[in-house]
């Protein structure tokens, strides 16, 4: 009945069907759009960021509490954490970055009805302490983050330019600016400044009224303050450097290096000393002048006559790239997809923050991922689609009748994302994969259904004698659908039948499965009932046209059947029927016959 229906109101049934698809590009212009959805690795990665000046023993302290404070959630097996780097180049990571990875137990041990983000959300608020900006991800994500981008967070905000002191305010302007910004979490400006450096500046004028030279200072002040390896010990298997040094209390405040002695000639003699590193004896006189003539006609100089010794604030690290040096703002993306949100942060930045000459702006993280993806599949897409549209003309040989096939591409993606707005999820490589797996199974679904129908039309010719009218064709039609209706819903039941246990499924892994499946079992879907319904339509309506072009051709009414034409001007529909062969044996007819009239000596007419 509903075939019937949409043959009689032809133009009924392609107008619904165009407004469902129009409303398909709306909904889809509401959905957002990610690289890839999260996937739930049952591990939870713990980072907070602290003070840059922050000392070791400070950050073991927090870094215990916060274990602490974590292992108290019933959801959570083990906690493990460290902060700053170990001793290898592959992983630079200053003392005020902590890495904590939180192993969590089976779901069916947790309490009800709570979820990983409500989980996230109640440590958060559980880990707030004064001077740490906590930030949230996963173990492999996070690395895998790193080495492409070299992004900790979903979304990083990279500022470029010339000067640290200027990158770090614009990055803090950035930050305040995101941090309104519904959905943005973690905010945290990468701290440029703020360690604090002991800077010895020596004094030209005093080193060479004593006579000392700058290599000299330079090797007193390594040797004091910094040490110098002498020799290495071994135990069993390990080594371990053996290192010279002052005594912590004379070297642990800057008045304390100032009283470092250094050796000079007195009077800045041409006989060089032989340099020597000591301190005051008790009892001596600190009143900071030169002391007394050491042997050899040497004198020992306090290191604060010849120096300027301060502590300064300096950049915890210089981070540079393409030539510039570079700051950063870390940030995660909570409750809505990253990309309507990057493009509603861009538009913040750019009407809030006006950067100086020569400084400019990159958006990096998980978001570069994804434009990457999107310029891939911008490509990938359409050529399918152009591969699938060429191969259905070497089939038909008909621009149209190729066209037409193609046509179960768009209404079955009216289903896909009609089920993908209902079910909340973001348009994302996973989305797109199944996506493309459904234009190929819709196209294949078209096609049978075109064959089903030709094959009626065929039937019904020869039934008629060769001759089909419309009356032919609109039961040639109605069989060829009913025909293909069972083979058609069997196999959309057989892919829902498949593809709903991954929809119920709440393991490892069904984060990127569902979606994926989720455009497939709606865009069957809508692509069953285009291919009952609409396909028959269109069909007829292209025989009709066909017939209608016939009668144009030859001036009389035209069937399906009518040759009465020179074989040339036949359309590749009716020699698709069988029809042309069905003409040359008319032809063969019709000469045969005058044949035998002139063999008679009848008259023939021409």
């Amino acid at each position: 009945p509903a075939l019937s229906f949409a043959l009689r109101h032809r133009l009924i049934t392609i107008g619904v069907a165009l407004t469902f698809f129009i409303f398909a590009l709306f909904l889809g212009s509401r959905i957002g759009s990610e690289f890839m959805p999260p996937l739930n690795e049952g591990t939870i990665m713990y980072m907070p960021v602290t003070d840059a000046s922050i000392s070791i023993t400070r950050a073991k302290e927090i870094l215990s509490k916060q274990d602490e404070i974590i292992k108290r959630f019933p959801e959570v097996e083990s906690v493990v954490g460290k902060s700053g780097r170990a001793e290898t180049p592959t992983d630079p990571s200053p003392v005020n970055m902590t890495e904590t990875i939180i192993n969590l137990k089976p779901t069916e041990q947790w309490r009800d009805g709570l979820t990983k983000d409500k989980l996230v959300s109640e440590m958060d608020a559980a880990l707030q302490m004064p001077g740490v900006t906590n930030i949230w991800t996963q173990p492999i994500i996070n690395r895998i983050d790193m080495l492409s981008t070299g992004i900790r967070t979903q979304v990083g905000i990279k500022v470029f330019g010339s000067d640290l002191k200027t990158l770090e305010e614009q990055s803090k302007a950035i930050a305040n600016v995101v941090q309104g910004i519904p959905g943005a979490a973690d905010v945290y400006p990468e701290q440029i400044s703020g360690v604090p450096y002991l800077e010895i500046e020596p004094r030209p004028q005093d080193i060479a009224r004593y006579g000392i030279n700058i290599g000299d200072l330079q090797d007193v002040i390594e040797t004091a303050i910094g040490g110098n390896n002498v020799t290495t010990t071994i135990e069993g298997r390990q080594r371990f450097p053996v290192r010279i040094r002052y005594a912590r209390e004379l070297r642990d405040t800057p008045e304390a290096i100032g009283r470092v002695l250094v050796s000079g000639t007195r009077g800045g003699g041409a006989q060089k000393s032989g340099m020597s590193v000591g301190t005051q004896a008790p009892g001596m006189n600190n009143s900071g002048g030169a002391q007394p003539p050491a042997m050899g006609g040497g004198i020992q100089v306090p290191l604060s006559q010849i120096a300027d010794i301060r502590v300064v604030d300096g950049p915890t690290m210089i981070s540079s790239e393409n030539g510039l040096l570079r700051g950063l703002v870390l940030l995660n993306v909570r409750g809505r997809d990253v990309g309507s949100f990057i493009e509603e942060a861009k538009r913040a930045v750019a009407s809030s923050v006006k950067l100086p000459a020569g400084y400019y702006l990159e958006w990096s993280g998980q978001y570069e991922n994804q434009i990457r993806a999107k310029k891939r599949l911008q490509i990938v897409i359409p050529m399918a689609l152009a591969v699938t549209f060429l191969l259905l003309y070497l089939t038909y040989k008909s621009w149209i009748e190729a066209a037409h096939v193609l046509l179960a591409v768009p209404f079955a993606l009216t289903g896909g994302v009609f089920l993908v707005y209902l079910l909340g999820y973001n348009f994302s490589v996973a989305v797109w994969v199944g996506f493309i797996a459904l234009f190929g199974t819709a196209t294949q679904t078209g096609m049978v259904m075109v064959v089903y129908l030709e094959e009626a039309v065929e039937r019904k010719r020869h039934e008629l004698g060769g001759r089909l009218t419309r009356e032919g064709l609109y039961e040639a039609v109605m069989e060829g659908a009913l025909l293909r209706l069972r083979p058609k819903v069997m196999t959309v039941s057989t892919v829902v039948a498949g593809l709903i246990p991954i929809m119920w499924s709440t393991k490892t892994g069904a984060e990127v499965m569902k979606p994926l499946a989720t455009p497939v079992l709606g865009g069957m879907v809508s692509s069953l009932l285009h291919v009952l319904i609409v396909t028959p339509v269109i069909f007829i309506w292209l025989r009709e046209w066909e017939m209608r072009r016939q009668e144009k051709a030859v001036g009389v009414p035209a069937t399906l059947g009518t040759l009465d034409r020179p074989a040339e001007q036949m359309s590749f529909l009716e020699a698709e029927e069988g029809l042309a062969d069905e003409a040359a044996a008319r032809k063969e007819e019709v000469s045969a016959g005058e044949n035998e009239k002139v063999e008679n000596g009848e008259p023939v007419k021409h």
